[in-house]
């Protein structure tokens, strides 16, 4: 289609990239030409691209500064962003420097620093949780007696949920230390861990659209997290009417003002202690885990078109056509070992709008108690859609009754 406007995405390059990213590239080549940056030769991206470079590490700011700018000189481009959480900073100083519209790098540096955000919650008046940023482990355990047992241990700088472990005593703060200060060696922004008061109530998160300065506030979606110690999120809901969203919004609202995030979209986390918001972190992207997908699925507003949008100094457009709930569960085994038997038993109602396995008989599962990850464990999902949460809950369970998985032991090495 002649005369389309086109946008620079830069998007980490994954085995599951198309299984969990491919409804945003789909989405915004419906109304861009899209010329991509990514790690490696692009296999199902093809169909939705006009152009494509590969950068190996898009981390690396020479060459991603060379790759942009070979692609601005070939395309009149009048945009550049990312889904991809370790490319924030990255991709706003390529703006800069390409002359394209972008919130602050600085902005995105304090996304990407947990401690960072936390000093500016603290400053705006956000409500959040008492963090002590420490290097060593006997400064993490003169911080936990400060703050008060139970405490959360996470890296600075990293992402879905990698190192982060509760610590409800001093035992177990030393092994919660060693498993957080190992993640924490791999980011990118900070190397630090953080101790943080742990703050007891049900996760949400809030999904946000920025533009030029004004924040709307298109959906919640509430979280299942695993038992502690760790975080793994097991399942999102996503109600078009939920009343939570009155709750949360000005809490998400003034945690992006704090940040100085004046263009974006953002995934906003929090917890309800007594009912009353406190901030986890904001997440300067689009969700992950296919929430994107779920708010289209019950609103009808596209996140990653208005992504799109913003990064090309367009007004987005969220108004909601539709209004239902929607479901999506994460498989994870029960214990870690060799997958030997997986498939989907059951019928295929009209409100089953996905099952995806990501893994295959023979690969090995390791969960987070066992030194794994979401990265390592994680089976694939499902999707269950509903008149409202309860009932897209109710039929993403029944679903998941249908998978059938079974996992050996794996011999010791």
């Amino acid at each position: 289609m002649p005369n389309r406007p086109a946008v620079l995405v830069v998007a980490a390059a994954d085995t599951e990239a198309e299984a969990y990213r491919g409804y945003c590239l789909e989405s915004v080549a419906a109304a861009y030409d899209i010329v991509l940056i990514t790690g490696e030769e692009p296999s199902w991206e093809v169909p939705y691209l006009r152009d494509c470079l590969v950068v190996s590490d898009p981390t690396d700011q020479v060459a991603l500064f060379a790759a942009g700018q070979a692609l601005a000189d070939r395309h009149d481009l009048v945009g550049v962003f990312t889904w991809t959480e370790w490319y924030l900073v990255p991709i706003a100083r390529l703006a800069r420097r390409l002359g394209l519209p972008t919130t602050d790098p600085e902005a995105m540096r304090a996304c990407r620093n947990k401690a960072t955000a936390r000093t500016l919650f603290a400053r705006h008046g956000v409500p959040s949780a008492a963090s002590v940023s420490v290097r060593t482990r006997h400064e993490a355990q003169a911080a936990a007696e400060r703050i008060g047992y139970p405490v959360v241990l996470k890296p600075a700088a990293h992402a879905a949920s990698i190192g982060v472990v509760r610590a409800d005593d001093p035992d177990q703060l030393t092994a919660a230390y060693g498993i957080a200060s190992r993640a924490a060696g791999l980011g990118l922004e900070s190397t630090d861990v953080l101790v943080e008061e742990y703050l007891d109530g049900p996760e949400v998160s809030a999904e946000c659209v920025t533009y030029r300065g004004k924040t709307t506030v298109v959906a919640v979606t509430r979280k299942t997290v695993s038992e502690p110690p760790h975080f793994e999120e097991l399942a999102h809901s996503v109600d078009a009417t939920d009343p939570l969203l009155a709750t949360v919004a000005p809490a998400a609202r003034a945690a992006i003002r704090a940040l100085g995030i004046t263009d974006g979209v953002s995934h906003v986390e929090m917890r309800l202690v007594d009912g009353r918001p406190r901030l986890i972190e904001v997440n300067g992207r689009l969700a992950g885990d296919m929430i994107g997908h779920l708010i289209r699925l019950t609103t009808g507003i596209d996140l990653p078109r208005a992504a799109a949008d913003v990064a090309c100094d367009r007004a987005p457009d969220l108004t909601p056509i539709r209004s239902s709930a929607a479901a999506i569960h994460l498989i994870y085994p029960e214990s870690s070992g060799i997958l030997t038997r997986l498939r989907f038993d059951g019928p295929r109602p009209p409100w089953l709008e996905r099952v995806h396995f990501q893994r295959h008989p023979g690969d090995r599962l390791l969960l987070p108690a066992d030194g794994g990850d979401m990265f390592t464990a994680r089976i694939g999902h499902l999707i269950a859609t509903g008149p409202t949460t309860e009932t897209a809950r109710a039929r993403a369970a029944t679903a998941l009754g249908h998978v059938v998985i079974h996992v050996e032991p794996a011999a010791a090495s």
